[in-house]
């Protein structure tokens, strides 16, 4: 284990912060960890009655493009991820699920990060009026999931949640793509 010696936050964002820690190694040796600290996520596979998936497309503005993603979003202080998840769903898809079933929790990228997402499928969607947020610009793509799957191959769905989210789905529901 490494112990931590100080920490300073170098930047308190909107939904994480940055920060730097001193850490003493186990040999004995220190050494810096900087850090996102960060509140947690969920991201949803929404599956329709026919068997398409809702993805959303958003421009992101950290790799300048427009990406294809499974609907997702970071938690509030104090909120549970299956409350998040039901939330961002409406928020960006203007669906509701009558099935929420988690499937998966894993590290975005623990080498510098404390981002916990959890993945959750939502079946049984109706639609109701989307809330969508003031900052977001979505359009709402319902695909074939065999066709998403394709994406993925072809390298049109590059966004990391969005792949580990249908690939997870596939091992759970392989019956069903």
């Amino acid at each position: 284990m490494e112990k931590t010696l100080s920490s300073k936050i170098l930047f308190e964002g909107r939904h994480f912060s940055f920060k730097t820690d001193v850490v003493e190694l186990p040999n004995g040796r220190r050494t810096t960890r900087d850090i996102v600290d960060h509140p947690g996520a969920v991201a949803i596979i929404p599956i329709l009655p026919d068997g398409r998936i809702v993805l959303v497309r958003q421009y992101r503005y950290a790799v300048q493009t427009d990406l294809l993603e499974i609907p997702a979003g970071t938690l509030e202080k104090g909120e549970k991820p299956l409350d998040c998840a039901l939330r961002e769903l409406r928020e960006e898809t203007g669906y509701e699920a009558n099935s929420m079933e988690m499937i998966l929790s894993c590290y975005v990228a623990p080498g510098y990060s404390s981002e916990l997402i959890h993945f959750y499928v939502a079946s049984a969607l109706r639609g109701v009026e989307s809330n969508m947020e003031l900052d977001e610009t979505i359009t709402v793509e319902r695909i074939e999931f065999d066709q998403a799957i394709k994406m993925i191959k072809e390298r049109i769905i590059v966004d990391a949640k969005t792949v580990v989210g249908m690939l997870t789905y596939l091992t759970y529901y392989p019956h069903k793509a």
